[in-house]
């Protein structure tokens, strides 16, 4: 077994590919985020269409690359879609009220020299553990592994 197939694919491969992935969505939000408060947009606003820029992906990269859900049923993969957005419409509300908290209570100084990007970081390590657990145990659910019904 190559290097790349024990990291990724072995006894703890499903947290390191959700790393991975949770990692990339970061970027991706925390660059959006970056971009819109440079442009002199406000910084709750620019948290909230960051958000959404990044969860944008973020079904088919956890639904094939880090749970392997093997639905292909239209119904199927819909309760899935539905489920996941659902769960990340509830941690997309903690994040935007999580932010405006922090922000707020103080973590409003700059990084890099964008304002309030302290309280980005704080919020997203709440988030994206959230996330996990939302799609692990509601959304991809592994059928081999559950007690039939």
């Amino acid at each position: 077994m190559s290097a790349f197939n024990a990291l990724f694919y072995g006894k703890h491969g499903e947290g390191i590919r959700y790393l991975f992935t949770g990692g990339l969505n970061v970027v991706i939000t925390w660059s959006v985020y970056s971009v819109l408060v440079l442009l002199g947009m406000n910084p709750s606003l620019s948290n909230a269409v960051s958000w959404i820029v990044g969860v944008s992906a973020a079904f088919v990269l956890n639904k094939i690359f880090v749970f392997n859900s093997k639905t292909h049923e239209r119904k199927e993969v819909g309760k899935e879609a539905i489920s996941f957005t659902l769960g990340r419409i509830f941690t997309g509300v903690v994040n935007i009220a999580g932010f405006a908290l922090l922000y707020d209570l103080g973590m409003d100084g700059e990084f890099f020299g964008v304002e309030g990007f302290f309280a980005k970081i704080v919020i997203s390590v709440i988030e994206i553990a959230l996330n996990y657990v939302i799609s692990k145990y509601l959304v991809f659910i592994n059928k081999a592994n559950c007690p039939a019904e």
